[in-house]
């Protein structure tokens, strides 16, 4: 039963002020995320949208989880030393949401792609060893990573978050950059199949 005290005036003033809070949240959190932003680089997407294929960095970091080209875990390795393979590169963290939901899709392609060359390789970032270690545990991860302790590999892929996803060429160029999460394999695979037709 309607509080005979509320007036429609009241109502609208109370929905008014509810989404005006709203407006002014999602204002602060734009203004966050331009500050924690600012100054990163474009260039890799900048390049991407005019239709060439911009060089991946030369990152070397140490092997979390070793594979295919790679050296033993402990050692550091460097993404140049995987030139001549097509390589899906994904940054993420232990303590990132969404990349609990994306690890069984980069299995996946890991699995499909694995025996035509292609590397599917991790770059864990701004986390703990013990707590990466543990995430690829307990997600069943087989497909190699790396550790960025630093965030340097952050830096140079331009990567604004995690996770994103990045398709590199043989020739070691970025084919495709993907911010965000990957909501199945079936959404990198066609790409991937270009890349891979390539000689």
């Amino acid at each position: 039963m309607p509080d005979p005290g509320v007036t429609g005036g009241d109502r609208r003033r109370l929905v008014g002020l509810v989404v005006g809070a709203v407006v002014a949240a999602l204002i602060v959190a734009l203004l966050v995320v331009g500050l924690v932003n600012r100054g990163t680089s474009t260039a890799i997407d900048d390049a991407l949208e005019a239709g060439s294929r911009p060089p991946a960095p030369a990152l070397t970091l140490p092997v979390l989880v070793s594979g295919p080209g790679l050296p033993p875990v402990g050692k550091e390795a460097s993404l140049a030393d995987l030139t001549g393979k097509v390589v899906v590169l994904n940054v993420w963290a232990s303590w990132c949401g969404p990349c609990k939901d994306e690890a069984p899709v980069l299995e996946q392609l890991w699995r499909d792609n694995r025996d035509a060359g292609v590397v599917v390789l991790g770059v864990d970032i701004q986390d703990l060893s013990a707590d990466a270690r543990a995430f690829i545990r307990e997600y069943g991860v087989t497909y190699p990573s790396l550790r960025d302790g630093t965030d340097d590999a952050k830096t140079a892929l331009e990567a604004t978050g995690v996770p994103e996803t990045y398709i590199i060429d043989r020739k070691g160029r970025i084919a495709l950059h993907v911010a965000g999460p990957l909501s199945s394999a079936a959404q990198l695979q066609v790409p991937l199949d270009q890349v891979m037709a390539e000689r």
